[in-house]
């Protein structure tokens, strides 16, 4: 007889092991106090001289997040506060299930409308999460395709490669933004089958950014459709926050826009764009949108608020672009090993998983600095690193007490430096 408990322990050892096994920090975010929040101890209790994860807090302290992905600090936004309070009053709570059983709220189609407008597409369709929006879209596409095969970037998200692999399609990966190996395996494959080609514009990793209209060319040279995940880009990118392809002006060459408003918006979900007729097809026959109940109208009231503004308003994207400059010129300044990114993320390389986890320890432990360790599967082993994601609202002083503490850190852990 199987001894299941010996197996989750086993896995959970193996973690452990490797270094790899991961602490959730409880987090309190006050409105107003962003990038300060109360951290409630690493939620975790000692097991037979072990730490291992267990729901619950401890002490609380003061801390400074330097890893959160609300780019813009716009879930602290008293309008889209303001927003989902009166959404909240007028509708109440929940979706009430299904948008197939339940119906569309007068909100989702508000949304939808600004999400296609964002984008310059005739539809768009929400989900409940980028996760959700990749996985449910790309395996739908690809398996209603006949014979269709996917070219996928080496690098992208888990929930783009779930998708394509759900789909059952044949997939062919190409190097990281390299459109000559992209070239060269579409270039197998008689022009008339059906491909997609799969990617994203900022690999929220490395901070690197996709040369989309190379892609693209690239795709209408062997008759491809071309699916762009903007889910880090969104709001931070192009006049009115519409990505990276607003920047670069090339909206209109991409089939499927896919984006989140999770990161820059400050919400949640996950959304497509796209021409009606596809928009139809996923709506129909996904079932990651068929089965999930529906977002809730406050949500979708905050994030359409946020939208909005963002879409007339450059001075959050200005002012966080400033920040990344700066703070990537500090930590070179300093001799820390920043690696290169030309988006709004700051990775800072340390080589190790055990180093890399000790040294967010340390940072917490002894300067109330809050950020998270990358490591494997996230990245690749060897490239484990810390990821600083600054916003609008940190301020010059903390961005040199965040040197200041990963400098110590550095020393007192040994940490190799900069080259």
């Amino acid at each position: 007889m199987t001894d299941y408990e010996a197996v989750f322990k086993a896995a959970i050892d193996e973690l452990r092991d490797e270094g790899r096994y991961r602490l959730f920090a409880e987090l309190e975010r006050r409105v107003g106090s962003f990038p300060a929040a109360r951290h409630h101890g690493h939620g975790s209790v000692n097991v037979a001289g072990d730490v291992r994860w267990c729901p619950g807090g401890g002490e609380a302290a003061d801390i400074t997040i330097w890893c959160s992905n609300d780019y813009l600090g716009m879930g602290q936004s008293s309008m889209v506060i303001d927003a989902m309070k009166k959404a909240l009053d007028h509708c109440g709570a929940g979706a009430g299930g299904t948008r197939n059983i339940s119906g569309t709220h007068v909100y989702h189609r508000m949304l939808e409308e600004e999400l296609a407008d964002l984008h310059g597409k005739e539809a768009a369709l929400l989900f409940t999460s980028g996760y959700i929006a990749n996985e449910a879209t790309l395996s739908t596409l690809a398996r209603k395709l006949p014979n269709c095969v996917v070219f996928s970037d080496a690098l992208n998200h888990a929930s783009m490669i779930s998708g394509i692999r759900n789909s059952g399609a044949e997939k062919a990966i190409f190097r990281h933004n390299d459109v000559a190996h992209l070239d060269q395996l579409m270039a197998r494959y008689p022009k008339e089958r059906p491909k997609l080609v799969a990617f994203e514009s900022v690999y929220s990793m490395d901070g690197d950014i996709a040369p989309i209209a190379e892609i693209c060319d690239v795709a209408d040279k062997h008759g491809a459709m071309t699916y762009l995940d903007e889910v880090h880009a969104v709001g931070m990118y192009g006049p009115r926050g519409g990505g990276v392809a607003e920047r670069d002006g090339v909206m209109d060459r991409i089939t499927v826009i896919e984006g989140t408003l999770g990161k820059a918006f400050g919400v949640m979900g996950g959304y497509i764009a796209a021409s009606t007729d596809l928009v139809d097809v996923v709506r129909s026959f996904a079932p990651g949108f068929i089965f999930t109940t529906a977002l809730p109208p406050t949500i979708c009231a905050g994030g359409l608020t946020s939208i909005r503004h963002l879409k007339q308003s450059q001075v959050e994207r200005d002012e966080q672009q400033a920040r990344a400059a700066a703070l990537k010129r500090m930590l070179r300044e300093a001799g820390l090993p920043v690696m290169p990114s030309v988006s709004h993320i700051v990775p800072l390389l340390v080589g190790d998983p055990r180093l890399c986890k000790q040294a967010t320890d340390l940072l917490i432990e002894r300067h109330m600095i809050y950020v998270q360790p990358i490591n494997y599967p996230t990245v690749p082993r060897g490239t484990e690193r810390l990821r600083l994601t600054p916003s609008p609202l940190h301020s010059e002083l903390q961005m040199a007490r965040l040197v200041d503490a990963l400098k110590d850190v550095w020393q007192r852990l040994d940490i190799q430096q900069a080259a």
